[in-house]
């Protein structure tokens, strides 16, 4: 079918070395696992499905989001869709909880029945993969990222992707890479490992550009892909006149912070344009980054998303952007 926003949503981008194809535009599926807020199943249903229905192909979810609840709703969306790329991640084991019921304390709005253990050992990634499967409904994934090592390196380096290798070339598996909030370790993973992938959130957006300096050239060298989340760096680049107490990379933004992004939201509407229009192109421009992914919870967000995806701003926004910073 004909994509809504045309050829913006075109799955012709080669994501890793497995034949892997998506399109500019990603489904982040955190926020389906009661990220922040509860969502309804029908809700998170019609979510996913009005974003297959309209082209968007590559959706991203992980056993952290909702202990689970993100997997098992995608899956149960998704159905046995083929046209479909699905990532999930591994890091965190989740086994039954020794007190189980009380509220999830990681910002999900779920009954903790189950809880997170960390575990980049080879065992861990099979027991995670395995569970996965299960929850997606699937015979196999995509992309598989190592989830946050930050304080996990050697672990990551001798357990986990060594097993991911094991099963890529085993073809439970298509891809797998490594997913963070920094930029440093991705590209030691990048250029240390035989990863195909990169999740990088919040380190190559309108405000935080630090992932040109190391990781997106490695990427390129390496020809890693790399999809690029965290675009509005937590809400602040999310509105096109950003306010006090927004937030920034999961904290209320600083003084400074808020007032360059309101100087960017200025120029912004000087073309034309809005800030979060920008925030949403921004990454798209480098020829590393393959897809931006965006964390929708309703329909309505989809078609939003939609929508910014739809034009690109005005060439010259971006040499005006660049002279400011």
């Amino acid at each position: 079918m004909t994509a809504p926003g045309g050829a913006v949503l075109a799955a012709d981008r080669a994501f890793g070395r497995g034949g892997v194809s998506v399109a500019p535009l990603a489904f982040g599926a955190a926020a389906i696992g009661n990220l922040y807020a509860e969502v309804d199943d029908a809700a998170a249903a019609e979510a996913v499905q009005t974003a297959a229905d309209a082209g968007v192909r590559y959706f991203d979810t992980a056993p952290h989001y909702g202990l689970g609840l993100s997997e098992r709703r995608l899956g149960a969306a998704l159905g046995d869709r083929a046209d479909v790329v699905i990532s999930t991640k591994v890091g965190r084991v989740l086994r039954p909880a020794v007190s189980g019921g009380s509220a999830d304390s990681e910002g999900f709005a779920v009954s903790a029945d189950v809880e997170r253990v960390w575990d980049f050992s080879r065992d861990g990634v099979l027991r995670s993969i395995e569970a996965s499967l299960e929850r997606l409904g699937r015979d196999r994934i995509d992309v598989v990222y190592v989830h946050d090592p930050d304080d996990h390196f050697a672990e990551a380096m001798d357990g986990a992707f060594p097993a991911l290798d094991e099963l890529r070339r085993q073809g439970v598996i298509t891809s797998y890479g490594a997913g963070m909030n920094q930029s440093e370790m991705l590209t030691r993973f990048v250029r240390e490992t035989d990863l195909d992938a990169v999740l990088v959130a919040g380190r190559y957006t309108v405000l935080d550009r630090s992932a040109e300096e190391d990781l997106l050239p490695a990427c390129l060298e390496r020809e890693v892909s790399v999809a690029a989340g965290g675009v509005f760096n937590s809400g602040i680049s999310a509105s096109a006149d950003p306010r006090p107490g927004a937030m920034y990379d999961y904290a209320p933004a600083t003084l400074g912070v808020l007032d360059r992004a309101r100087r960017i939201a200025g120029i912004c509407r000087d073309h034309g344009t809005t800030l979060p229009h920008a925030a949403v192109h921004f990454p798209l421009r480098h020829p590393a980054v393959r897809t931006v992914l965006l964390g929708m919870r309703s329909a309505q967000e989809v078609r939003d998303d939609l929508d910014l995806l739809r034009n690109p701003p005005p060439e010259a926004l971006w040499a005006d952007l660049e002279a400011a910073s």
